[in-house]
């Protein structure tokens, strides 16, 4: 008996839940993602997009609630619990702006999409493979690297699509409304490669005081 409980204390603490459920949000990540990109090439078509966002919002909340769940029920975790709950809520930001981007496009009646919001779109796409990749790489991060670097690339080339969206619209005498109506879309968008972003700086920081 007494052999068996040393065996048991000895034994080093499972992280594959928490590392998976993390690695789950990072594919969901990388699929809403797509999916607006999609939506935003197809506009006006594209329901099928708009609902399945819908759907992984709702799918990656309850990835969420688990690892918060897991966090408080774990006596140990494998990174910094403050950085877990920032990857964890990091990731669900980037989903909740693309399903809310996805339905400002109905909501405000989009008629066709702008060439700097395909372009910004597809970005945050981009965005979306490389936090999956990285977030598949949670066993060896300086693997997660290359990721997190082409990440803050993107995020620069997000910023200068949203002000060449913006600044197309204000030269073009576009109706007010539309102006308003397409700068809610255009920083949701851009919002969520912020988001993507945080969540590499996260990593970084994991990287560094692991190093």
């Amino acid at each position: 008996m007494a052999g068996s409980l040393a065996k048991l204390v000895g034994r080093a603490p499972d992280y594959g839940e928490l590392k998976g459920m993390l690695a789950q949000a990072g594919r969901n990540v990388e699929l809403a993602a797509a999916l607006l990109s999609q939506l935003m090439r197809a506009w006006p078509d594209g329901r099928e997009q708009r609902a399945e966002l819908v759907d992984l919002e709702h799918e990656n909340d309850a990835v969420t609630h688990d690892i918060y769940h897991h966090l408080h029920s774990r006596p140990t975790v494998p990174f910094e619990r403050s950085d877990v709950l920032a990857l964890a809520s990091g990731l669900d930001d980037v989903v909740d702006y693309a399903e809310e981007a996805s339905d400002f496009l109905g909501l405000y009646r989009v008629d066709a999409p702008m060439d700097q919001a395909i372009a910004l779109t597809d970005t945050l796409a981009a965005a979306g493979r490389e936090v999956a990749a990285a977030l598949a790489s949670l066993e060896d991060l300086p693997n997660a690297t290359p990721h997190m670097v082409e990440i803050k690339r993107l995020e620069n080339e997000g910023d200068r699509l949203l002000r060449e969206g913006l600044t197309a619209l204000f030269e073009g005498g576009v109706d007010p409304m539309v102006v308003i109506r397409w700068k809610d879309i255009f920083e949701r968008v851009e919002e969520g490669i912020d988001a993507c972003d945080r969540v590499a700086h996260v990593l970084r920081g994991i990287a560094v005081r692991r190093a």
